[in-house]
């Protein structure tokens, strides 16, 4: 097992700046290879020119370029009148026909990575290494992280998780393959970088298995599991519940790998059960209480439907002075909302009949659909009608600092945590 020391990653070397007086249509017209042009329709350019990075089909009026554009290839995004805005990757197939990489200003500023793709992701690689370093990730007590949040680290369609000595790099964009070598150069000449998996890939983890360490825990991961193999946005969450937990009985409904239930043993707690579904994620769960030396007497995982153990222990009479709740994603889609506007309900519902009167519910939505509509807490209160208890919010939170958001891509915002205080 191989964790990051103490001292900070190594960046890569970034390519130099260089002062550039040519515009980005003139840089484009000397390209050895010719760029094409996706032209914007009338009223569309200024959502675009304010940053936001996907350019979806119903928004581009003609391509100019012959021969026409490959899925991959480096073009122009133009507005009506065809003058340029900036640079990105297109892809014929989706409805994001262009994913914007730099605006027109950026490009002609410093002209090294204009239109140059592998300078570019070396670059902004390099200054997704540098903004965790300022956040202090990784350290002495943590070596798994979020390395490059897609839009949030301004490279749309490729995110990089590290765990410990292990990069796994999950793509959602067609570019991100075309580059897939320059990419693994730019992960590989990171320090301490030894694995590179694009995901899904078993071969290390039946050489050796795989462990990371988080806010001084102990976790054996799967990169068979869910997403690239352990869910880093719930970091800070989880050391937050540590704080809370001394003397503390607690309740970890859809525990996966036992991230919240083991920071609640950590943090004192007299009692702590885990929930799941998952026989794999129970499995987990249970190695990581042998993994950090922790007491099975106080710590134990049950492998049973989130709903169904909540009926039964209602039926009991039992309740937690902590209960958490963080359901998988029940809302991937703004077309499923409202059904899992009942699930959610359902699920909190039950969850706060089980928190005694005065203790505390964390319960989280990692669905953007549900996160982004606004509508989380007007749920929550319904479910505390439902329950017949009365509730008050003590914490909003979402995930841990290394997910960037931009701003101009709003999208991206996906995860909510709300602690209760129950009543």
């Amino acid at each position: 097992m191989q964790h990051f020391p103490s001292r900070l990653i190594k960046s890569l070397s970034t390519p130099t700046s260089l002062p550039c007086t040519a515009t980005l249509q003139q840089l484009a017209s000397s390209h050895p290879k010719g760029v094409a042009s996706v032209v914007l329709k009338k009223g569309k350019t200024q959502l675009f020119k304010d940053g936001s990075p996907m350019v979806y089909s119903g928004a581009v009026d003609r391509t100019i370029g012959k021969p026409p554009p490959r899925t991959g290839d480096v073009v122009l995004v133009a507005d009506g009148a065809e003058k340029p805005i900036g640079w990105g990757m297109y892809n014929s197939n989706s409805m994001f026909c262009v994913r914007l990489m730099q605006l027109d200003e950026e490009a002609t500023r410093d002209c090294s990575c204009a239109l140059n793709m592998e300078k570019l992701l070396e670059m902004r690689i390099n200054e997704a290494i540098e903004l965790r370093k300022s956040l202090g990730i990784p350290s002495a007590s943590t070596n798994a992280f979020r390395l490059v949040n897609s839009e949030g680290d301004r490279l749309s369609g490729l995110i990089i998780d590290i765990f410990g000595d292990v990069a796994v790099i999950a793509s959602s964009a067609a570019w991100v393959e075309k580059y897939k070598a320059e990419i693994e150069a730019c992960v590989g000449r990171i320090n301490e970088i030894n694995h590179i998996n694009w995901r899904p890939s078993v071969e290390i983890l039946k050489e050796e298995g795989l462990d990371v360490m988080e806010n001084g825990i102990f976790y054996a991961i799967s990169l068979e599991g869910q997403k690239t193999g352990f869910y880093a946005d719930q970091r800070e969450n989880r050391k937050f519940v540590s704080t809370i937990s001394d003397n503390q009985k607690v309740l970890d409904i859809c525990c996966y790998s036992g991230g919240f239930a083991l920071n609640a043993a950590r943090g004192g707690a007299v009692n702590v059960t885990g929930v799941d579904s998952s026989l794999g994620a129970i499995e987990l769960a249970k190695e990581n209480i042998a993994l950090n030396n922790m007491d099975p007497g106080i710590l134990s995982f049950v492998k049973e439907d989130a709903s169904a153990f909540m009926k039964g222990a209602i039926s009991r009479n039992e309740s937690w002075d902590i209960v958490i709740l963080d359901p998988p994603k029940l809302a991937p889609r703004k077309k499923v909302l409202q059904n899992a506007s009942g699930m959610y309900r359902n699920l909190n519902s039950l969850a706060m009949q089980l928190t005694r009167r005065g203790g505390l519910l964390m319960t989280c939505s990692c669905s953007g659909a549900m996160t982004q509509s606004g509508t989380f807490l007007r749920i929550l209160q319904g479910a505390a009608s439902a329950a017949g208890r009365k509730i008050t919010v003590l914490r909003d939170a979402g995930a841990a600092c290394d997910h960037t958001i931009d701003p101009s891509y709003p999208e991206g915002i996906y995860l909510s945590n709300i602690l209760l205080r129950v009543l």
